[in-house]
């Protein structure tokens, strides 16, 4: 008899456990999406996704808030970080200018 009641309580624990990591993980998410969009690295000019370190002092590129990399350009965002505004999980950026 004392096995089954340690193993129900051992089952019950690492239940707990695991609801409490969901739970830390949602907050998580939650908290950090909206701070600030996405940024990545693109080409002004020609809007490709170009490596961060493009982006540092003396480098080519520029910031592109929001928006996706399609076929290596970046589509759907602005260069404009107040043109894009983030909402909860799983938001979408708002687009400033596509480009073209």
């Amino acid at each position: 008899m004392d096995t089954s009641s340690t193993n129900k309580r051992r089952m019950r624990s690492g239940a707990v456990a695991l609801g409490g990591m969901g739970l830390l993980a949602a907050t998580l998410v939650a908290c950090g999406s909206s701070s600030e969009p996405d940024k990545r690295c693109a080409s002004r000019s020609t809007l490709d996704h170009l490596n961060n370190k493009e982006c540092k002092k003396g480098g080519t590129g520029a910031y592109y808030y929001g928006g996706t990399v399609k076929n290596g350009k970046v589509t759907g965002g602005s260069f404009d970080k107040s043109a894009v505004t983030r909402g909860g999980i799983g938001g979408h950026s708002s687009s400033g200018s596509s480009g073209g």
